[in-house]
């Protein structure tokens, strides 16, 4: 029988949390005047997760049941729910990973509470050097509903979001069927110009995916599809906090224009996790990670090949930075992409009240993944240790 104070990050009072044998057995508000230690609140929702700590996504596997492996350790890090991003391919290859995916998440109900969703980043995208970022070129297309379809049948109906470029022709043709058709679409790796980026909104766009970044090194100083996303007041946006992706004066102003639909991703790959040095990997081919934990191209330094980090990182970032409240971060973990992608009438919320995470305050105001509860139980309880991806 274990018992902790915890303060909601929610109503800020504290709670006395009794567990036993690894599930809750109470959560009593108290009236202790002790500052805890521990916070809990809403589990850390991810919609954009490549790979983790060595397991990959867009790989194919000899033994699909190894990419279970990303759920238990993302739990860990207090990520509860995640979306596997599948990236730009061939129609066949990406037909093999939605396939393995849909065994994995048939294979075990934790999967299934784990994994509520696919998001497909490509592979209609900017063909352009930049914009397109470590997507493969051969692969990158116009929008193909037929192929959609293909993937969508083969995934059970679970790809809920699509990260795409509206620059092609037939752009908001497409946008508008994956909208009628329950599926979140997104502007991300774009070179699109204004009139594109205001049909698409108008067509159904809902996101910005990891804004400000997949763009060139340089661009004119106005009109751009920075600007232009900025300005469109129906654009949630997503961002990658984690010192490299992101100058922080840039996190600022987005937070000043977007506010509450601002919102993190990791975009971590199979790296996130791994030892400094050069890989060669599905995404993005030769890449190089540094000591600092920046994922680069092997050859171009300056263009970014994913993250290397876990959505605990970049709350952290936010905190140390001074960038938002604890309040705040935790909200654009949480609750801010969760409210993105799905509504409260859907079947997934109906344990939602007994889904969260403890976390535990560090004498440098950082905070350290404790417990991650999932229908009231603790998840992976024996079956793996902490491991400190920190950098």
């Amino acid at each position: 029988m274990e018992k902790l104070v915890a303060q909601n990050i929610q109503d800020g009072k504290p709670y006395e949390i009794t567990i036993k044998d690894n599930e809750i057995q109470s959560i009593v508000i108290t009236e202790s005047e002790e500052i805890p230690e521990f916070y809990f609140g809403p589990g850390f929702f991810d919609i954009q997760v490549n790979g983790y700590a060595g397991h990959d996504y867009n790989l194919v596997q000899d033994y699909f049941l190894n990419l279970g492996q990303i759920s238990k350790k993302l739990s860990k890090k207090g990520i509860t729910r995640h979306l596997p991003t599948v990236i730009t391919n061939s129609k066949k290859q990406l037909g093999k990973l939605f396939h393995q995916l849909t065994l994995l998440l048939e294979s075990n109900h934790i999967y299934q509470k784990c994994i509520p969703a696919f998001h497909l980043e490509g592979p209609f995208i900017s063909p352009e050097d930049g914009p397109r970022g470590a997507h493969f070129k051969e692969f990158v297309c116009a929008p193909n509903w037929d192929w959609f379809q293909y993937w969508q049948d083969i995934a059970g109906g679970r790809i809920k979001l699509i990260t795409l470029s509206p620059e092609w022709e037939g752009s908001n043709s497409f946008i508008e069927k994956c909208v009628e058709s329950g599926v979140k679409v997104s502007i991300g790796h774009t070179s699109a110009n204004q009139q594109q980026i205001e049909g698409a909104v108008k067509a159904g766009a809902s996101l910005s995916t990891h804004l400000g970044n997949g763009a060139h090194g340089i661009l004119p100083r106005h009109p751009n599809y920075i600007w232009s996303q900025l300005a469109e007041e129906k654009l949630c946006a997503s961002i990658i906090a984690d010192g490299f992706h992101l100058p922080k004066e840039v996190i600022k102003v987005l937070q000043k224009v977007k506010g509450d639909q601002l919102f993190l991703v990791s975009d971590s790959v199979a790296l996130a996790g791994m030892k400094p040095g050069d890989y060669e990997t599905p995404v993005g081919g030769k890449v190089s990670l540094t000591k600092e934990g920046k994922l680069h191209l092997k050859d171009k330094p300056g263009m970014l090949a994913g993250s290397a980090m876990n959505l605990l990182q970049g709350f952290n970032f936010l905190l140390k930075n001074n960038l938002a409240s604890i309040q705040e971060a935790w909200k654009m973990a949480s609750q801010r992409p969760e409210k993105y992608i799905f509504t409260e009438t859907e079947p997934w919320y109906a344990d939602k009240k007994k889904e969260f995470i403890i976390l535990k305050k560090s004498k440098d105001s950082q905070f350290d993944h404790y417990k991650t509860f999932i229908s009231g139980k603790e998840t992976f309880p024996n079956t793996i240790q902490s491991i400190n991806y920190e950098q």
